[in-house]
């Protein structure tokens, strides 16, 4: 039998440089949600001034940084976006994220107010070693979209200390960690400043003085502090605890099999549910209600909602929709014994203030019809449309299952007066056409499509459209190729719009074909 004493541990450090930028991004509050490529700044009141507490990437290059009054700031980048801090969402936030990264490994440490320290000694086998433990925590916080940086060590000190400090671990473990710079050790400024004065840069410099030399010097935290970075002291951990899974069942003496008690059991687990939702401050998304039967057999019945609810009166109103959508029938036999209710789906849910407006209560109609069209024709029967990172028209967008999609996408609007830019019909794929145009690269005059000729009478364009750099090297059908678009929003004699393009130049081909890609109303 292996004593647990000695395992190697290992330990990987998560640092999220700009975790309170890149949360408002992601919640897509207030001023914040503006351009997610605005330079973004969080402020908060000290020494009787707004100065800035964070700022976002783009902030950084242009020279804004934390400290900095907010009226400097906006001297140097007149065009800011603005929010205030908020340190408890951000605690919250953090928490979330440590949660999450208990499905990674099963001991997880919150390091606020920006990183998360996971004991990964043995679990990383489970996941292809550490290099496929790494790119999938790596690939699922890029989805997330935070901006994140890891390091590995043997213990919680330094790896958090090599990921924020560290410029990549050459060498050995032991090399990159004398290398890091006194800041690593996480004392106040004033204690910093004294080792740097003193000739004291990189942990290897202290680590070359007697321990009682630097005590009586800079005190004994500075000296504690290096011993857990080295691995010559161990720290206590505090781990986050899994969440207790939200599941509430009935059992009963003798079988039940009236339709009147299973809804009132039904309402019951729902309730239960609901309290300790509340308590939580989370809401389900997904429900999952199981009935069994004296006689061994099992009936299932699952829901899910667009939006997070602990409402019983909307998860009863969707139960009736599902078992109405059934092909059989329920049919009790026997009675059930046991009825059960899972929530394997469930989002923080905080209490909102009604607007006056009514506003919230046209969504909350709206989404309640969508769960309810999903839940008795399939989640796939109602579709909605999200945006997708991508500039060419036909993958711009992508339909998915509306319920799975519940903040709607906020689309770019025209200017007031302005004609939109885009068709609300696009063709899939673009239908081919015969065009007249000048040549080179000018506009189209007459085309034909569908065997009936169109006399252009007004264009607008060209809007240029340059290929994926990454597929340059494809085919020269439109979606597979690396041609550039010319595209025109053109009008016939009658008064009908259309979307045309030219694929490609004539400096990258020969004979250019052109294509019809939509209709504008």
């Amino acid at each position: 039998m292996t004593n647990v004493s000695s395992v190697k541990r290992r330990y990987l450090a998560l640092w999220f440089p700009f975790l309170r930028t890149d949360r408002l991004r992601q919640e897509a509050g207030g001023e914040a949600s503006r351009s997610p490529d605005a330079a973004l700044v969080l402020v908060s009141k000290q020494r009787g001034a707004l100065r800035l507490g964070a700022a976002c990437p783009e902030a950084r290059r242009l020279g804004l940084a934390p400290g900095m009054t907010l009226a400097d700031a906006r001297a140097l980048v007149p065009d800011l976006a603005v929010a205030e801090m908020d340190e408890s969402a951000d605690r919250h936030f953090l928490k979330r994220l440590g949660q999450h990264c208990i499905g990674w490994s099963p001991r997880v440490s919150l390091d606020p107010p920006d990183g998360i320290t996971l004991d990964i000694a043995g679990v990383e086998h489970l996941f292809g070693g550490e290099r496929g433990l790494l790119a999938e925590v790596e690939d699922a916080m890029a989805r997330i979209g935070l901006t994140l940086r890891l390091a590995m060590a043997s213990t919680a000190e330094a790896a958090q200390a090599l990921a924020r400090h560290g410029r990549g671990q050459a060498g050995d473990e032991r090399t990159a960690i004398r290398a890091l710079p006194v800041m690593a050790l996480g004392l106040d400024a004033e204690a910093i400043t004294a080792l740097t004065r003193a000739g004291l840069k990189t942990l290897g410099d202290l680590a070359s003085r007697p321990a009682s030399a630097l005590a009586a010097r800079f005190g004994m935290a500075a000296v504690t502090a290096l011993h857990r970075l080295l691995g010559e002291e161990q720290a206590p951990i505090a781990t986050l605890s899994a969440p207790e899974p939200l599941h509430f069942e009935r059992r009963f003496a003798e079988p039940v099999a009236l339709q009147s008690s299973i809804a009132a059991c039904f309402a019951d687990l729902l309730r239960e549910a609901a309290g300790h939702m509340e308590q939580r401050g989370l809401g389900a998304r997904r429900l999952v209600l199981t009935l069994f039967r004296s006689d061994g057999a099992r009936h299932r019945l699952e829901i899910a909602t667009g939006l997070a609810t602990r409402d019983p009166a909307i998860a009863l109103r969707l139960f009736d929709e599902r078992i109405a959508a059934l092909a059989d029938p329920l049919d009790p036999g026997f009675g059930y014994d046991r009825i059960s209710l899972f929530l394997p789906q469930a989002e923080p849910l905080s209490p909102q203030q009604p607007e006056l407006g009514g506003e919230e209560k046209q969504e909350a109609a709206l989404a309640d019809l969508v769960d309810r069209l999903s839940t008795r024709f399939g989640s796939g029967s109602i579709q909605r449309l999200v945006l997708r990172d991508s500039h060419l028209p036909e993958q711009a967008q992508l339909a998915l299952p509306a319920i799975e999609t519940p903040v709607p996408a906020q689309w770019p609007a025209p200017p007031e007066g302005e004609p939109p830019l885009r068709p609300l019909f696009l063709f899939d794929p673009p239908q081919p056409v015969e065009v007249i145009a000048e040549v080179p690269d000018g506009p189209p005059h007459r085309f034909r499509w569908k065997r009936k000729l169109h006399e252009v009478r007004l264009y607008e364009g060209p809007e240029r459209i340059a290929p994926e750099w990454w597929r340059r090297k494809g085919g020269e059908e439109p979606g597979r190729g690396g041609l550039t678009r010319d595209y025109y929003r053109i009008e016939d004699m009658r008064g009908r719009r259309y979307w045309l393009f030219r694929h490609g130049l004539y400096k990258e081909k020969t004979a250019p074909r052109w294509y019809i890609h939509g209709l504008f109303a």
